[in-house]
Formats: C-alpha cells, structure tokens, sequence
C-alpha cells in the first residue's frame, strides 16, 4: 500500500472514530454524563474538586488521571495545569510531576498525529478559538524553537501548539524533545510548590509562573536571534 493511501485510510478511520464518539456523546446517556462531568470539573477552575474526582477511583486514580490529561489534550483547550496541581496533591511531588508530564507527552504526540492524518482543515474545525496562520510564521522560521518557547509560556494553548506541529515538517522526535524539555520546568515546579499550596495562593502562584515562563521566552529569542544574526554576518 502507498504513502498516500495509507494517509487516506488513516484519514478516514480518523473521521469514523470521531463521529463514533459524536454519536456516543449524543445518544449514549453513560458517556454524556461522564464527559460532562469531567468537562464541569475542568471549568469550576477548582483543584479541590479534581482531587476528590481523582481519589474517587482509589487505585484506579493513576489510570484516570492519565486518561485525563489525555482527554484534555484533545480537547483543547482545557487547562490541564489543574490535573498537574491535582497530581500533585494526590500522589505528591514528583510522584505527580512524573505522571503530568508523562501523561502531557503522550497526549501532545497524540494531537501531533491527529493534526497530520486530519489536516489543516479538521484541525481548524476543532481549534476554532485560535489562528493556525498566527503560528505558521514562526513554526517557518524557528522550527523546533517555537515549540520550545511556547512549551515556556503557560498562557498559550499546550494543545493548540501540539496541533499546529503536526500541520509542520517537524518530524515527530525533535517534536517531543522540544516538548518535553520545554515543559519539564514548569511541570516540576507546579507539582512541588503545587503540593503545599491551595486555594487562592495557586492562582498567585501561577501568574508568577507565567511572569518567569515570559522572561524565558525572552531569553530564548534573543539567544536564537543573535544566533541567526552571527550566522548572517559570516
């Protein structure tokens, strides 16, 4: 079988496996309750209620938490800064920071592939809050940097980056290599100071993430920029 007809089946088994799930949302009442639920735990912006959520399944709870952020993934954009607060409260620090990143891999690499079986056009009908042509720019001129650097910023869409790599040449290994090293820092330090920290304090907290995550983004640039310059002035 050719590239190109793998693409088309791989496309269409995309599109049935979608409407299967429409239609299950729709007219299975067990999955409707269940998707909406997570779906209002996810808007309440509550930690608290996520880990009630989470300790609910008792042993089970690392299943779903993985399935979790695996959901949110898809479904962009949910922030799945809550599931890593979340982890880390119910299997601490780094127990938590393992299963969020993990877990945050596993679902960019799966929006990656959605994003180059589907194509532009589906990735746009299931992104449509956000701009693909806001990205492309960048993705054309800094490839794996603008992963890296958007990985750093907190307050841009996880998903939607993932997506928009897929549309790119990028190859899937440099994409979770960017990836993960862009977001190991911020998972890390969610998980440990989000361990000891409720209420309120997080949403301080997070805002300072960002004010750091910033000037990283900052600092990154410049060093590609002068990088890009030096090069120029050979």
């Amino acid at each position: 079988m050719s590239k190109l007809n793998k693409r088309k089946l791989a496309r269409i088994l995309l599109i049935l496996f979608m409407l299967l799930a429409v239609v299950a949302f729709y007219f299975v009442p067990g999955v409707r309750s269940k998707v909406t639920q997570v779906l209002m735990l996810f808007r309440s912006m509550s930690v608290e209620s996520i880990v009630g959520y989470l300790r609910s399944f008792g042993i089970w709870a690392v299943v779903i938490s993985f399935l979790l952020m695996m959901f949110q993934s898809i479904i962009a954009p949910l922030p799945a800064f809550l599931i890593t607060f979340a982890n880390a409260a119910v299997f601490g620090w780094w127990q938590g920071a393992l299963l969020s990143w993990t877990s945050a891999m596993a679902g960019a690499l799966v929006c990656f592939y959605i994003a180059r079986i589907a194509g532009r056009d589906i990735v746009e009908r299931l992104n449509k809050n956000f701009s693909l042509e806001s990205l492309d720019a960048y993705f054309d001129r800094y490839g794996k940097h603008t992963i890296l650097i958007c990985r750093l910023l907190p307050f841009i869409s996880f998903d939607f980056v993932s997506y928009a790599a897929g549309l790119t040449a990028i190859k899937p290994i440099p994409f979770l290599i960017a990836t993960g090293i862009g977001q190991l820092p911020a998972t890390v330090v969610y998980s440990y100071v989000g361990s000891n920290l409720t209420g309120s304090t997080k949403t301080i907290l997070f805002g300072l993430l960002s004010m750091f995550a910033l000037f990283i983004a900052v600092y990154v640039f410049k060093q590609i920029y002068q990088g890009r310059q030096a090069k120029t002035n050979k």
